[in-house]
């Protein structure tokens, strides 16, 4: 790997000689609404802090923010606060709709792009569009709660709807940091007027402390005052002291980072509080100190910006001792930093990419290092309460047996304001992408939640904040090998000490998953969410089931069989220094062949024929058991699909060797005395006979899975695999339960369907994990078969491709979201014509979390850059991988061999 002036700061930060991570865009965009801040008896998070009182309370364990920075411990805090003249607030902070008030869940109803980031943060650069007009906060509750109560699937009420974008009557605000040192970092803000008339605006950067000191007595507070006219002294007991320069500012206003408790609640309480600055400068109050000191201070620049033209002003945070003022040469620093991302990034992203996919996976990555987010929350402290009494019942709700959480990390977001929460599924694919900027980041993220101050004793991992009980796909592992197999092809060596740690922490999760999820014993497993919501006909979240049935899973089996897959190929790599881990490895290699065995039958007497695989469709579907009924589930979806995902090979060559002899007499045993067991998940008949093949499906049964798979009439759409076949668009699957009708059919945006959290949107959408994880076994499996294996892709069209040509078919349609087609026009934007074709728009790429799935228009949060940053790894892997180009000539089908029955697969021989 090239190092690059930023490589240098990163090698810097891991070795402890500089901690350039030390500040970073860690503030959140949106703490009101979350569970830490809900102090509610019902848990009604939303109800408790809504938007409209976050900027008069004081928060309790975190702050938010426009394009903001703080330290990795959150005690300094710095965004960008504004004013159009017109608004009824200040802009501090993103507005959007709660779950209640939109029809997909949490939805911001902004539009701010997220441009550029190193991963030490030495640049960074994000753009908000802001309104020349008062912001419609009210139009957009009231249009959208009339949607959502005459048509639920009707499409929202967006910003860009509201008119006030209309005539370019609005600013492009762009914050750009810089920093000289850890500490020393550069603020440069512009605004550029797109409007045809001169027009007002007030830029008020704010630098403020969290509030720590009102919750527990001997917190000592911290102080912030005028340093003459154009700076702001900040004395903090766990910082140095610092310095915020701004020079050519009309005024320095101050007040304190407390709730305003005679708003609220018509109590006395602070004569300068949060909302003083607001206050004062909306409607004259006099809500700021006089004595310029508090714990909040915004800078006021009243600058009018002509037409089509921009203003700027530069600012510095600094240590004190640095100095007062901008420092040296401040715009060459600016230009240093940005050719040095440049030369980054040049590195990071394959030369072979378009111009546009080069632009697309930058803002991706840009978009995954802007959300990281300090996240800070002591569920003792919560429950119990602190400095105030809980609410009546607290103890025994939400998040109750996690009394030993303890949380106050930087952790990678999904998005930061309509997830600023951790979620362990999405982390993980997180991961895979931070990799490619910042390997040690990655693999603590990885790492971090089965930390023992997040992970249970009992080995759960927690799900994410609004339930940590939920279970999530344990993903975690597989993560952390694509991180391995990243770093050693890059460097060509592997960190035993992170692989060590792996495997560690996924025992320990893996012994949970096989006793808390397998209620019967019989290697087949339950859990409810995984990730998939709510995809089948019935709440799988829910603790009752029609009837009172058990539903068998064939997504929830396969999780723990892939997990099984990790482990051994964790353990393999593992061995190859220390052999002992061959013991491991065939622990979770037998594992595995059990799951296989148990996914043939149900293991109950009178349920010998309800196997969750169908052999007539090729499919496996959830099987639903109501006393001594069993009943497939046959919904055509990403549950019949997640099988594929369960691939792992041994190398037979490699296990005739003297060091691999421990694992080799261990399978041999397992070959011998548990034939037919060890024939139905094997498949030895590679191209060059030299892999094990280990798999739920037989290739006659791949082969069968493919073809709804890769069926543009099913499963495969333009834009990626359909998370629903497209038949139930006509042909909704039903069933009758205890009386009762089921039904899902195809819904390829949002679902009509309110069955999880409001909305159930697993019914049709493209979602980017699920297809990574499926291309990324495509490829396993074409590791295997070679050449010798070809498909017809797509179903129908008498094009024949191997499994690496459909793995890289796929990515292409997955990263056709993001690019422009012949028209100029990228799918991600829909409908939408100012995204389409106007110059200020078309080439900011949004990040959504999951896509139309016939037009791949995005949909869901609008910056889940988090897993969907995955488009930047598909990029770099469709150009240095190649390995699909040129198959897509039309061919013959190739000669194929014919299997033998389920019951007896291909023979290995060791």
């Amino acid at each position: 790997m090239t190092l690059t002036a930023e490589d240098l700061r990163l090698q810097q930060a891991d070795t402890g000689e500089a901690d350039w991570r030390l500040f970073g865009p860690y503030l959140s965009e949106r703490q009101w609404g979350t569970v830490r801040e809900d102090y509610s008896q019902g848990g009604t998070a939303w109800d408790h802090l809504p938007h409209d009182h976050a900027r008069s309370r004081a928060y309790r364990w975190g702050e938010d923010g426009i394009a903001g920075i703080s330290d990795s411990d959150q005690n300094v805090c710095f965004s960008v606060s504004m004013w159009n003249g017109q608004d009824p607030i200040l802009k501090e902070r993103l507005f959007g709709l709660t779950n209640d008030q939109g029809n997909h869940g949490e939805d911001v109803k902004e539009y701010y792009f997220y441009q550029d980031s190193t991963p030490t943060h030495s640049y960074m650069k994000m753009l908000y569009k802001y309104p020349q007009s008062a912001f419609p906060y009210g139009k957009l509750l009231e249009e959208n709660a009339h949607r959502k109560a005459t048509d639920p699937a009707s499409l929202e009420y967006e910003l860009m709807d509201t008119g006030v974008f209309d005539e370019d009557r609005y600013f492009d605000v762009t914050v750009e940091y810089a920093k000289r040192g850890v500490d020393d970092i550069l603020v440069r803000i512009t605004v550029h007027n797109h409007g045809p008339d001169d027009c007002p605006v007030w830029l008020m950067p704010t630098v403020w402390f969290r509030n720590t000191w009102s919750w527990k007595q001997t917190v000592i507070r911290p102080k912030l005052k005028a340093d003459g006219a154009e700076a702001v002294y900040l004395e903090h007991p766990d910082m140095p002291d610092m310095r915020l320069s701004c020079p050519g500012a009309d005024s320095l206003l101050f007040c304190e980072n407390e709730t305003n408790t005679n708003r609220l609640y018509g109590q006395d309480g602070p004569l300068y509080p949060k909302d003083g600055i607001n206050n004062h400068v909306i409607r004259g109050d006099a809500s700021v100190n006089p004595d310029r000191t508090g714990t909040k201070a915004s800078a006021m620049y009243h600058r009018v910006v002509p037409a089509g033209k921009s203003v700027t002003i530069t600012l510095r945070l600094a240590q004190a001792k640095d100095g007062a003022g901008l420092g040296q040469a401040p715009e060459k620093l600016f230009a240093d930093r940005i050719s040095e991302a440049d030369a980054f990034y040049q590195d990071r992203i394959p030369a072979e990419a378009s111009e546009d996919q080069r632009r697309i996976a930058r803002q991706a990555h840009a978009g995954m290092l802007w959300s990281k987010q300090f996240f800070h929350y002591v569920v003792s402290d919560w429950l119990d309460g602190d400095h105030m009494p809980p609410p009546p019942g607290r103890d025994q709700g939400r998040n109750k047996e996690w009394r030993h959480f303890y949380a106050a990390d930087i952790i990678s977001m999904p998005d930061k304001w309509e997830y600023p929460w951790f979620a362990s599924w999405d982390l993980s694919f997180h991961t895979v992408v931070l990799a490619r900027t910042d390997l040690s980041f990655a693999k603590e993220q990885v790492l971090l939640l089965s930390r023992e101050w997040y992970m249970r004793p009992d080995g759960q991992v927690p799900a994410y904040e609004w339930a940590f009980d939920d279970v999530n796909p344990p993903v975690q592992v597989w993560a952390g090998l694509k991180i391995v197999e990243y770093e050693r092809r890059k460097t060509g060596k592997v960190d035993r000490d992170f692989l060590r740690r792996l495997l560690d922490h996924g025992l320990l999760y893996f012994t949970w998953w096989v006793n808390r999820k397998d209620a019967e014993g019989n290697n087949l497993y339950q859990g409810g969410f995984l990730g998939l919501d709510n995809i089948s006909v019935f709440d799988r979240s829910s603790g009752y089931l029609p009837g009172g049935g058990r539903l068998y899973q064939s997504d929830g089996t396969t999780w723990v069989a892939f997990f099984a897959l990790q482990m051994m190929q964790a353990a393999k790599i593992l061995a190859e220094s220390e052999p002992v881990n061959h013991e491991m490895a065939a622990k979770f290699f037998q594992h595995f062949a059990l799951i296989a065995d148990a996914l043939d039958h149900i293991g109950v007497a009178s349920a010998k024929s309800a196997n969750l695989w169908d052999e007539e469709d090729g499919l496996y579907y959830d099987v639903l058991r109501v006393g001594e009924t069993f009943i497939p589930l046959k919904a055509r979806s990403l549950v019949s699909l997640i099988p594929m995902i369960a691939v792992s090979s041994l190398n037979l060559v490699e296990l005739e060797s003297e060091e691999n002899a421990s694992f080799a007499r261990r399978i041999e045993w397992f070959k011998e005395q548990q034939s037919d067991l060890f024939a139905r998940m094997t498949e030895g008949d590679g191209a060059e006979q030299a892999n094990l093949l280990l798999s739920f499906l037989s290739r006659a049964e791949l082969a069968k899975m493919l073809k709804p798979m890769l069926d543009p009439d099913e499963m495969l759409s333009d834009f990626g695999v359909r998370s629903m076949s497209k038949r139930h668009l006509n042909d909704p699957f039903r069933v009758e339960v205890d009386g009762h009708v089921f039904e899902a059919s195809y819904q390829p945006a949002e679902s009509h369907s309110g069955m999880f959290g409001g909305n159930s949107n697993w019914r049709g959408p493209i979602w980017m994990p699920i297809n990574y994880l499926l291309i990324d076994a495509l490829r396993s499996y074409h590791a295997h078969y070679g050449e010798t294996f070809k498909v017809e892709c797509p179903t129908g069209s008498g094009q024949m491709m191997t499994l690496s040509g459909v793995a890289d078919e796929l990515s292409r349609r997955l990263v056709s979201i993001f690019e422009r087609d012949k028209q100029g026009r990228r799918p991600v934007f829909g409908g939408t014509e100012k995204m389409q074709s106007d110059p200020a728009w078309k080439d900011n790429v949004l990040f959504y979390e999951y896509f139309h799935g016939d037009i791949g228009a995005g949909i869901g949060a609008s910056h889940q850059t988090g897993w969907t940053g995955l488009v930047g790894v598909l990029i770099e892997e469709l150009a240095v991988g190649g390995s699909g180009a040129g198959e897509s000539a039309r061919e013959e089908p190739a000669a194929q061999k014919v299997n033998s029955p389920r019951a007896s697969r291909a023979k290995a021989s060791l």
